[in-house]
């Protein structure tokens, strides 16, 4: 079995910096989403993680490469080699050019920043020299420029003949690949060389980007920024030339995107032929199947709650909510009025020709005093007002998020033409009585919003609101632009997939009888159950678990029948009081056909299967309201029985019904059990641990047991790997 290579992993470890990681993430996206998920990883990633099957490109951005050298050196490095000769590919922006290279020199007669040495990683099989040019300095944009850059069109199959021969790109501290055509011989291609005068020497060419075939696979390294989008890039005061900078940059901006779909499908990835925005943030539309609880809700909210200059805001510990009024609008008129109030409420602002001694020491005075809850709902409004292009990278943690209650009726689908209100309450009550729960909790309050930043962390990071929220509560999105998966792990999650975080307060008094560790293990059965209960004649779709927390289908049409990842469950709990606090996510492909496959792709050859009847021999797409509303209500039954009876003889037989573990043989790179190799024999039924048991000649059975934990290991199907966990 092979898992589809649907990952592009940007570096974002020790030695990078934050702004050259979201230009890549930025670009990326936009340039490859949603065919591939583009996710930051850390160095312990790389080094700890199975993520090479996986990886379709792994990209290291600008910042520091000693950085790199220090985290990655050893095995890091020999992993990433084994990545790309066994056919992986890598992108390495400046200082990952440098990084990628076989030797870095950099100021080489500047004892205070000389950096010179031998890099393990040798994909340039030569010297990347720098400066290119001249002026860098760390922390600062006093040395960047608009580098004026040749592209070498014979090297890209499908570059167009009225494309440009030159654009302009952003420069700041980037190296020149020295003698580059002189190894063509070892398989080097110069993609672009600079055309204006440099301050070292850079052999026999001045090459900027340089392309180069590995083993099976090929890396891609460059001296500049070709990954900058000028939008992103603002006005530096204290840099007066800095602003032309970026108009020169946004002057020849498309050519610059259309080198960098040439750079990406030369590295084997289908590229977007348009881009793909980044969607604006929505507003979040809280409901309940009997609309008065809304107001009741609302009520409780009481002592979280504080105003700021007449209107209702919850400050939790990562976001700040806007609760808005009946009949109140936080559009233009809305953030107009909070500009004002911002405004009355900001220092006056000083002229170009005040002295920076006095703004250094009034931001000094500013510093010295603590802020208080109104202070950082203010800087959140200022923020909101002046960062709303969605053209721009913006820090969505600090965008004010609005909650439009809805007290008397539901929202209309002209609110939420993406999700249908009455639909899902419609099937929430259906299933509901169908698994027999009285008094329903789950699904039965709803916050709903189009585009949202991570259902999961707007619940789970802000803590005063989620500790006011019932068990059941559930917060659901058509489309995620911070999705969270385990680790570090961001993506976009397009529309398509069903998203959703649903709120359990778990009583402390439970923990012997009923583990909070097993709520993953009951999300997982809800999820299968929800899926093969939805109606009639979708039992027989084929989806599987993967210990602990993934989705997996099983593909028709195939003899091999391979597995593909569609979905995932993230559960993060704290403690409180006598009960935990608990948030689980889970995400569905439910519509789209990439990264991986869908749902509703599986339904043609299951309707044309021996397995349906007649009278269903043409199956519907499952919609996200119903889909929804079943395995909220198959949630509730488990959950229930779980409470009462604990991991019960019966859960764990419909869980081993559908998990793909039973009997498959391990290698066990842990703490526990380094080199061990091992048979899976299930999960422990007092911790919900996973069990292996110890083989010995010929595979035979030595009666070692060894028990393992979830949030401690990874569990890699496909290689047959279980590898401690960061």
């Amino acid at each position: 079995m092979a898992t589809k290579k649907m990952n592009i992993l940007v570096y974002s470890g020790n030695g990078s910096t934050t702004e050259s990681v979201r230009h890549c993430l930025y670009t990326l996206r936009r340039l490859l989403s949603p065919t591939y998920a583009v996710i930051p990883v850390t160095g312990e990633i790389i080094i700890k993680e199975p993520w090479i099957s996986s990886c379709a490109l792994l990209v290291f951005p600008g910042g520091a490469d000693l950085g790199y050298c220090r985290t990655l050196n050893g095995e890091g490095n020999r992993r990433i080699s084994r990545y790309v000769n066994a056919g992986g590919s890598y992108l390495g922006f400046c200082a990952g050019g440098y990084y990628g290279s076989q030797k870095c020199e950099f100021e080489i007669d500047d004892p205070v920043m000389r950096v010179v040495g031998d890099r393990e990683l040798g994909f340039f099989p030569g010297i990347c020299r720098g400066l290119a040019f001249d002026g860098f300095v760390y922390h600062s944009e006093a040395g960047a420029r608009a580098a004026d850059v040749k592209i070498n069109k014979k090297c890209f199959d499908s570059a167009k003949e009225d494309m440009a021969e030159t654009f302009k790109t952003y420069y700041n501290g980037g190296g020149v690949f020295v003698d580059a055509k002189k190894l063509e011989t070892r398989g080097v291609q110069v993609l672009a060389e600079y055309t204006e005068d440099l301050h070292v020497d850079p052999g026999g060419c001045k090459a900027a980007i340089i392309y180069r075939k590995i083993g099976e696979g090929h890396a891609v390294l460059t001296g500049p920024h070709p990954e900058f989008a000028p939008q992103n890039l603002t006005t530096i005061p204290k840099i007066p030339a800095y602003s032309s900078i970026i108009d020169a940059i946004s002057s020849t901006d498309a050519s610059r995107v259309a080198f960098m779909r040439l750079v990406l499908a030369k590295l084997g990835l289908k590229v977007n032929e348009e881009e793909q925005a980044v969607p604006s943030l929505s507003r979040l539309h809280l409901s309940s199947h009997s609309p008065t609880d809304v107001s009741q809700l609302i009520a409780s909210w009481n002592e979280i709650i504080s105003v700021v200059d007449g209107e209702d805001y919850i400050k939790g510990v990562n976001d700040v909510f806007r609760v808005e009024k009946e009949g109140s609008v936080w559009g233009i008129q809305g953030l107009k009025k909070a500009v004002d109030a911002v405004s009355s409420a900001l220092p006056t602002v000083f002229s170009s020709t005040t002295d920076e001694q006095d703004l250094a020491t009034l931001k000094d005075d500013q510093n010295s005093k603590p802020k208080t809850d109104e202070d950082k709902i203010r800087d959140s409004i200022e923020y909101t007002t002046t960062a709303t292009s969605p053209d721009q990278i913006l820090d969505y943690d600090k965008l004010v998020k609005s909650i439009v209650p809805h007290p008397t009726e539901l929202p209309s689908t002209r609110e939420t033409p993406s999700f249908h209100h009455e639909a899902y309450y419609a099937n929430l009550k259906h299933h509901h009585s169908k698994s027999q729960n009285h008094a329903p909790k789950f699904g039965t309050q709803l916050l709903y919003g189009d585009v949202v930043t991570s259902t999961n962390t707007l619940l789970e990071k802000n803590p005063s609101l989620l500790r006011n929220l019932p068990t059941g509560f559930t917060f659901t999105a058509t489309t995620q632009i911070a999705g969270r998966g385990r680790g570090t792990n961001v993506w976009v999650a397009p529309p398509g997939a069903l998203m959703f975080s649903t709120v359990v307060h778990h009583p402390f008094t439970l923990t012997e009888s009923a583990p909070i560790i097993f709520i993953q293990y009951i999300a997982a059965l809800a999820i299968v159950r929800g899926i093969q209960s939805y109606a009639p004649g979708y039992a027989a779709l084929p989806v599987k678990l993967k210990w602990p927390n993934d989705i997996y289908a099983q593909l028709p049409g195939s003899p091999a029948n391979p597995l593909v990842k569609i979905g995932g469950i993230l559960v993060n709990s704290s403690y409180s009081g006598a009960e935990y606090n608990v948030v689980c996510g889970i995400g569905l492909n439910l519509d789209n056909p990439l990264p991986t496959t869908s749902l509703n792709s599986l339904l043609p050859s299951l309707s044309s299967s021996s397995v349906a009847t007649e009278s269903e021999s043409t199956l519907k797409p499952l919609t996200h309201e119903k889909l929804l509303a079943s395995i909220l209500a198959c949630f509730e039954e488990l959950y229930r029985d779980f409470c009462r009876l604990g991991w019960s003889k019966e859960m764990e037989e419909e869980y081993y019904a559908c998990w793909l573990h039973s009997g498959q043989i391990v290698d066990l790179e842990t703490d526990e059990a380094s080199g061990m190799r091992a048979r899976i024999k299930g999960i422990t039924r007092d911790w919900g641990l996973l069990l292996a048991e110890e083989l010995g000649w010929q595979d035979r059975p030595t009666g070692r047991m060894v028990a393992l934990q979830s949030d401690s290991n990874s569990f890699d199907f496909f290689r047959g790997l279980v590898r401690r966990k960061i």
